[in-house]
């Protein structure tokens, strides 16, 4: 006889729209109860159907993630938490990437409405107003990660960037460091904006003066983009003593350009990064960067989701959400004391 819902419900005492929440890894659902229901549905061996779950609940049980390219490494560490959520709750992901398009944020929106996706992560990437509006109008929720539009969500997980710029360029003038130059990424919006706030202001209550030339943006925020800026910075009357990088990519450019043109790192610049990525601590020297809890930014827009979806089911309006995340220091052999000549 195949076990339905209801007997497990029945034998756990509790309603059958509980155990659905509660076999889904619904929030609103105490931990302890939760574990009750599974251990009661382990029991009796039940087998939810997701076709008819799909019938039942007009819902496909996927999760569309957007980002805007899937070879950058900063990404993985997100999407393995969105994952772990999607997992437990029984979704399966949809990934697609914008390429700052437009004709392919039309095709990624209208490909995940025909696949009938539940709810939309946007990742860090510059989606157009357009493109958010059409989801919306489909009765889809979004939630957005590191938001990079002009347009403000209702539903938003950040990292605090201006907290972890403060931490690099103070740790950067606790060194003794004075002639410190900031590579930012031209179009790398709120977030540049933010890590750029972060580093004035740092330089500003030190008394430290940001020499003509010490702020510099490239148009890729690859390794490609940092190589190009120690060209720059070399070009300056007075070079860095230390070069605060935008993200990792264009630190690991920074590093290599720089022991090219036969430059110790860091003994004659320190160079550090900001994001945390796997190749970072990899590097020769090990690179001195802010650790954004990325796995937890992830999890944390999966769980926001999966929140409105529940809310929504049951004909509520939910209130706007903005979460902000910290992260921390790591301090490697890419920084040191300036050299004293």
């Amino acid at each position: 006889m195949v076990v339905t819902i209801k007997d497990v419900a029945r034998r756990a005492g509790v309603a059958h729209t509980t155990v659905s929440r509660a076999l889904r890894g619904s929030p609103l659902i105490s931990l302890a109860t939760t574990e009750h229901v599974r251990q009661v549905a382990a029991e009796l061996g039940y087998q939810p159907s997701a076709a008819a779950r799909s019938l039942k609940t007009n819902r496909s049980q996927v999760l569309g993630v957007i980002v805007n390219s899937i070879d950058d490494p900063f990404f993985s560490e997100i999407l393995q938490g969105i994952d772990d959520v999607a997992q437990q709750s029984g979704y399966s992901l949809f990934i697609a990437a914008s390429q700052r398009d437009l004709q392919r944020e039309r095709a990624i929106v209208r490909t995940m409405r025909e696949h009938r996706v539940d709810g939309v992560i946007i990742c860090s990437t510059p989606f157009s107003a357009e493109q958010s509006t059409q989801l919306r109008s489909y009765g889809i929720p979004i939630v957005v990660i590191n938001n990079q539009s002009t347009e403000d969500y209702r539903y938003s997980i950040y990292h605090d960037d201006l907290d972890g710029s403060h931490q690099v360029v103070c740790h950067l003038i606790g060194l003794g460091h004075q002639r410190i130059a900031y590579l930012g990424y031209a179009r790398g919006g709120r977030t540049n904006l933010k890590r750029l706030t972060g580093y004035r202001e740092e330089m500003q209550a030190a008394g430290l003066t940001v020499h003509d030339g010490y702020e510099f943006a490239v148009q890729t925020s690859d390794p490609q983009g940092g190589m190009a800026s120690v060209r720059h910075f070399q070009s300056l009357p007075q070079c860095p003593t230390a070069i605060f990088c935008y993200n990792d990519m264009l630190a690991i450019g920074v590093l290599r350009s720089l022991q090219e043109s036969c430059l110790r790192v860091p003994e004659d610049c320190s160079v550090a990064g900001f994001d945390n990525i796997t190749f970072s601590a990899y590097t020769y020297p090990p690179l001195t960067t802010f650790d954004q809890p990325k796995r937890a930014i992830g999890e944390r827009a999966a769980s926001l989701v999966r929140e409105l979806l529940d809310l929504t089911g049951d004909g509520d309006t939910p209130g706007p959400k903005i979460q902000t995340l910290k992260g921390s220091l790591l301090v490697r052999g890419s920084t040191a004391r300036p050299v004293v000549r």
